[in-house]
C-alpha cells in the first residue's frame, strides 16, 4: 500500500534552507543521505516543513518558516531566561518582540557573551544534552595565577559536589588569564571548577558555541543567525557530521 503524504516536495523544501539547488537535492535524497521523521527519504517525498524532522547526514536541518534564531551578546547583569519572578533584566527583552523564544543553555546572571535564543525545540535540546557534546568556549579572568597543577586539574576534571566534571580544554592567555572550553552544561560550572582549584572568576566571557563566534558584536546587542549558522550548529550537534558536498 503506497502512503500519500500532503505538504511541498523534499528536494524543494531542502533547497529553500540554501543546501543547493533541486538538483543537488534530489541527489542527496537518491544517495539515501536525508531521512524524515527517522525514516530514509525516498524521491517524490512530500513533506510538512512546520513539523517534520527533516535530517541530512544524521544532522537535523531546521526547515520551518516560523523558526526564528537569534544570537545575543549577553551584558553582566542580565539573567538568561524567558521571565524572572525579582524583576530583574531577562535576554528575552533584549531580542525584538514577536514570536517567543527561548535561551539555549544559561550564562548566570553576572556572566556575558554569547547566548542564543530561538523557538526551536529541537535544536535547542540538541546544542545542550551532553550526549551531543557541542563545545562552549570563554574567556576567564581569575584571581591569582594559576599554577601548572591547577591547570592540569581543569583539563583532567574537578571533583565538584556534583561529580566529577569532564576533561576540558584550558589555555593560559596571561598570568591570570585562561581560556577554557568545555561541552558538559553543569549549573555555573566554570565559575565552580576555577573556584575548586583556587581561583574564583573575577570576569566570564563566552566567545563561541560550537562553531559559532562573533567578535564585532557589541555587548547588548543580537543579530538573527544566517542559514549556514544555524546549518553548521545543527552538524555540531550531530557530532561533527560533515556537510553535504
Amino acid at each position: 500500500m503506497t502512503v500519500e503524504y500532503e505538504g511541498e516536495r523534499l528536494q524543494k523544501v531542502l533547497a529553500r534552507t540554501g543546501l543547493g539547488s533541486r538538483r543537488v537535492c534530489e541527489d542527496l535524497i537518491g544517495e539515501g543521505r536525508v531521512t524524515v521523521n527517522g525514516q530514509t527519504a525516498v524521491l517524490g517525498r512530500r513533506v510538512d516543513a512546520e513539523h517534520d524532522v527533516i535530517e541530512v547526514d544524521g544532522a537535523l536541518l531546521p526547515v520551518a518558516s516560523s523558526l526564528l534564531y537569534y544570537l545575543l551578546n549577553k551584558p553582566p547583569g542580565v539573567v538568561s531566561t524567558a521571565s524572572d519572578t525579582h524583576g530583574r533584566p531577562t535576554a528575552v527583552e533584549l531580542v525584538p518582540s514577536g514570536e517567543r523564544v527561548y535561551p539555549v543553555g544559561r550564562l548566570d546572571m553576572d556572566s556575558e557573551g554569547l547566548l542564543i535564543l530561538t523557538n526551536d525545540g529541537e535544536l535547542t535540546l540538541r546544542l545542550t544534552h551532553p550526549r551531543y557534546g557541542v563545545d562552549k568556549e570563554y574567556l576567564v579572568e581569575v584571581e591569582g595565577e594559576p599554577s601548572a597543577t591547577s591547570i592540569r586539574r581543569l583539563r583532567q576534571g574537578v571533583e565538584l559536589d556534583d561529580g566529577v566534571t569532564a576533561a576540558a580544554k584550558v589555555g593560559t592567555l596571561g598570568p591570570s588569564m585562561l581560556r577554557i572550553t568545555i561541552h558538559q552544561g553543569k549549573n555555573r560550572q566554570v565559575r565552580r571548577m576555577c573556584e575548586a582549584v583556587g581561583h574564583p572568576v573575577r570576569r566570564l566571557v563566552r566567545t563561541r558555541i560550537g562553531p559559532l563566534s562573533d567578535p564585532r558584536l557589541p555587548p547588548g546587542k543580537w543579530r538573527l543567525l544566517t542559514p549556514e549558522e544555524v546549518r553548521a550548529l545543527a552538524r555540531a550537534a550531530a557530532g561533527g557530521a560533515a556537510p553535504p558536498d
